[in-house]
């Protein structure tokens, strides 16, 4: 059984997007798919050159984490493992062809045609699975990770190597981004965690380098095991509106508006 987050009680999956008048990137059937299931792929939304020139900014930003986890006990952080998976985030705060990528680019027009002109930028982080320690994420809604109102915000996910059903594509629950934000637990050393196993059939999206899954935050998720003979590698980007506010803890009652122009930059279309 579904167990609701209390911030979510009256969520309202219907009445929480609305599709721009002038979409300039996301099909007609790709936006039935978003309201129905919660997600949809896009295959070639990068070139081979765009995520060429992405992929030598996180590699950077992966090499930066993976050296910092070198000194850390048991080389490993929160869910991240040296060898096993790293995240780098913020990355489009330091670098100005990541800035422009998110900002100004086919993944922001994506979220120009469902979150709206006022998209900004929540967060954004290259995460690199590694194959020499096999591991999947839990399944979780990446809302379940730190509560942001308006619930349904923006992730899209973007494959800057082939993301195979070996390599650990995403995989999705789909339609149970209707009831809100579900109540979350941590298990060690995986992450948040909303059930341990979905009550609709799975979903894999496996995508090219260069394509890209896009899900609402409310959509229940996981990537599977590494188990190929290469690092995945994926750049994760996230959009909210412009009058989002991001909610810490359960004491929280009134939340933090995230309208600063540095830290959460608006889309420039």
């Amino acid at each position: 059984m579904l167990k609701i987050h209390p911030r979510s009680y009256d969520f309202d999956w219907d009445s929480s997007y609305q599709r721009p008048a002038n979409p300039v990137r996301v099909t007609s059937d790709q936006w039935a798919s978003y309201c129905t299931d919660g997600f949809f792929i896009v295959d070639d939304l990068l070139t081979p050159l765009q995520v060429e020139q992405i992929t030598t900014e996180t590699d950077e930003g992966y090499r930066e984490a993976n050296e910092f986890m070198k000194l850390l006990p048991d080389e490993r952080m929160f869910i991240a493992e040296r060898g096993a998976i790293a995240f780098a985030p913020h990355l489009a705060l330091k670098s100005s062809v990541l800035r422009n990528a998110v900002l100004n680019s086919p993944i922001s027009e994506v979220a120009h045609d469902i979150i709206g002109t006022q998209a900004r930028l929540y967060h954004d982080q290259a995460v690199y699975k590694e194959n020499e320690k096999p591991r999947r994420f839990p399944w979780h809604q990446d809302n379940g990770y730190t509560f942001v109102s308006p619930e349904n915000y923006l992730t899209v996910w973007i494959a800057l190597t082939d993301a195979t059903i070996e390599s650990g594509c995403p995989w999705v629950a789909p339609g149970l981004q209707r009831h809100g934000t579900l109540v979350h637990n941590y298990v060690e050393p995986l992450g948040w965690e909303a059930f341990e196993e979905p009550p609709v059939a799975a979903v894999a999206a496996p995508v090219k380098a260069g394509g890209a899954v896009v899900f609402s935050s409310l959509t229940p998720h996981l990537t599977g095991p590494n188990v190929s003979a290469h690092v995945r590698k994926a750049y994760i980007v996230q959009y909210i509106g412009n009058h989002a506010k991001r909610f810490d803890n359960a004491q929280d009652l009134t939340g933090t508006p995230m309208q600063n122009d540095q830290q959460y930059p608006m889309i420039d279309l």
